[in-house]
């Protein structure tokens, strides 16, 4: 089946910009997070498929390369649905392999193959992402030969110049009228040779490795953030750099709060004899618990603004705010007792000074009725 429109997926247009994206993927991946939709196997794809777009989408490079070519331009996609290890896909893995096959490894001489670049998608709870976390993970990958030392030549041994392009890496064949210049299939354009190989790497200079690594996550970080871990990649062949490692930040859904930038959003039921009487409530902080006072005759919908109580972000000076909603919860399972006090509070309270709101709103219907006719 064919592939989605990464943008379509997201639910943007292409000219969105980089705050809109991980807007919209914020939102998507909070509806589609798995924690929110337990056993649900179409939620769980739709999950992945969100984190697959916006990987690419979110970076300037990769963004352009999709533009430009689809999907082709961009691998297979790199999004992975649980949290764990992945490797990436990119511009450079597909168009570099098709370049080379047509012109070689390219015109300025040998090219050491870099190791691959790895993700790792990190679930952390909102107030893990709040205040930050030490973590200790496990990398699957590619690690530098302990015994050649990423040579690739057995100990005692070393590789020597490839007889078949001349230590050049490259090799230039005839098609045609072209004289065309290729990566020499001997050596892999390294312009070198192992005759020796080690043995414990089977002549790759890497061996397969499971590498446990500490990663400090910063205070602040949300949904979509990544940290870039230089040169905790995938080790190099024969000595080459080695590539870069991701952490892919995911803040699990909350039971109280919604995250929005740096400010926090929750709703705080109240009973009606509350809001009528006022007085003082307390609500939840994300440490802790503050006080708000209550104004007699407080509506459903209100909402109290509490400065500095949501999340200071990586990027922000001061903590956000924390937004409580107020909704008033209607008793259930009334006693006979109680429905007695609430019929004489219904025939003693039917004034509009008290019930503005539902005076105001039976004016309208009046109005709109008699402009119609009805």
């Amino acid at each position: 089946m064919a592939k989605r429109d990464y943008y379509e997926i997201l639910e943007i247009t292409r000219t969105a910009s980089d705050e809109e994206i991980k807007k919209s993927y914020r939102r998507l991946a909070m509806r589609y997070h798995p924690d929110r939709n337990n056993g649900d196997a179409e939620a769980e794809e739709r999950f992945k498929e969100i984190s697959e777009a916006y990987e690419v989408l979110a970076d300037a490079e990769k963004r352009q390369a999709y533009d430009q070519f689809g999907h082709a331009g961009v691998g297979a996609g790199g999004g992975g649905g649980g949290a764990g290890f992945s490797g990436f896909g990119g511009f450079g893995d597909v168009f570099g392999d098709l370049f080379e096959q047509a012109f070689g490894r390219g015109f300025g001489g040998q090219q050491a193959a870099r190791g691959t670049d790895l993700r790792y998608d990190l679930d952390l709870t909102l107030e893990e992402a709040a205040v930050g976390k030490e973590v200790t993970i496990q990398i699957p990958g590619s690690a530098l030969c302990e015994v050649c030392h990423g040579s690739g030549a057995a100990p005692g041994s070393s590789s020597e110049t490839c007889a078949a392009c001349g230590g050049r890496g490259q090799v230039r064949m005839m098609q045609g009228f072209f004289s065309v210049t290729r990566t020499c299939p001997t050596c892999g354009g390294s312009g070198k040779v192992v005759t020796n190989p080690c043995a414990a790497c089977q002549g790759h200079g890497r061996v397969r490795k499971m590498r446990e690594l500490v990663v400090k996550v910063p205070a602040g970080v949300d949904t979509g953030d990544r940290i870039r871990l230089s040169g905790e990649g995938d080790a190099g062949e024969r000595g080459a750099p080695a590539g870069d490692l991701y952490i892919q930040i995911r803040v699990k859904p909350h039971p109280l709060f919604e995250r929005e930038g740096d400010d926090l959003h929750c709703e705080v039921p109240v009973s009606f004899a509350r809001v009528a009487l006022g007085g003082e409530m307390e609500v939840p902080t994300l440490t802790g618990r503050a006080k708000v006072q209550i104004a007699p005759g407080t509506q459903s919908g209100n909402v109290f603004r509490l400065r500095g109580k949501g999340i200071k972000g990586v990027r922000s000076k001061v903590a956000g705010d924390l937004y409580c909603r107020i909704a008033v919860e209607v008793p259930v399972k009334l006693s006979a007792r109680q429905k007695e006090l609430l019929e004489e509070f219904e025939q003693d309270a039917g004034n509009a000074e008290q019930h503005p709101q539902q005076h105001r709103w039976w004016d309208k219907v009046k109005d709109f009725v008699e402009r119609m006719g009805f």
